[in-house]
């Protein structure tokens, strides 16, 4: 048996034991999740078609998580004008797990049991990581660790006297050296002797000429 459903303003085609991805609804992982919006109904070669819906069809479907979907990015580019912006969205999306189709007096449920794992731990068991370590900040992991490490012994205090003793001790201050004689400076009162200036020539008499 199988039915066309209708949540999110989508349809899909479901039957007992399907894992559906649909548009996110309200319900903690675990909770019990019923559609009424059957638009068609299959039983074998017996189908029946709503108009607009098939009226006493439900199908029973069992909520794993709600999560983000992948990354959609959105560019917008004016030509010549310098104009360009990079978004992105991710849509939030609820996993389910359809557990039975209810059609007047008959009913057909899936016999498995709902596995409750995520897409997460999925993708971190396949990276070999493990995953209840990856949501953990880092601050955390360094504190839980100093927590858990062993406190480092201190030393003896007769040990550090013994290594204090074998350290020679230099108690001999060293001599300054002896530092040069400065030469004698002149006395103020002895002066540079000035040289004699050059007689001037005797000028030539106008009148005599």
């Amino acid at each position: 048996m199988y039915a066309v459903i209708k949540t999110g303003g989508k349809q899909y085609r479901v039957q007992p034991g399907d894992i559906l991805v649909v548009e996110k609804l309200d319900g903690e992982p675990g909770a019990a999740v019923a559609f009424g919006d059957v638009l068609m109904l299959g039983d074998g070669d017996a189908v029946t078609i709503g108009a607009p819906t098939v009226d006493g069809v439900s199908v029973a479907a069992t909520v794993i998580e709600t999560r983000k979907g992948e990354k959609v990015k959105i560019f917008k580019k004016i030509r010549r004008q310098g104009y360009r912006r990079t978004r992105g969205h991710r849509q939030h999306e609820t996993v389910l797990q359809v557990t039975g189709i209810t059609a007047g007096g008959k009913e057909t449920k899936w016999d498995g049991t709902v596995s409750m794992t995520t897409k997460a731990e999925l993708d971190a068991r396949a990276r070999g990581l493990d995953f209840a370590t990856l949501n953990v900040s880092k601050k955390t992991l360094k504190a839980a660790a100093a927590a858990t490490a062993e406190p480092k012994a201190a030393k003896p205090a007769k040990a550090v006297a013994a290594k204090a003793e074998a350290a020679p001790v230099e108690t001999e201050a060293k001599t300054p050296a002896p530092k040069k004689a400065a030469a004698p400076k002149a006395d103020a009162g002895e002066t540079k002797a000035a040289a004699p200036k050059k007689a001037a020539a005797p000028k030539k008499d106008k009148s005599a000429e």
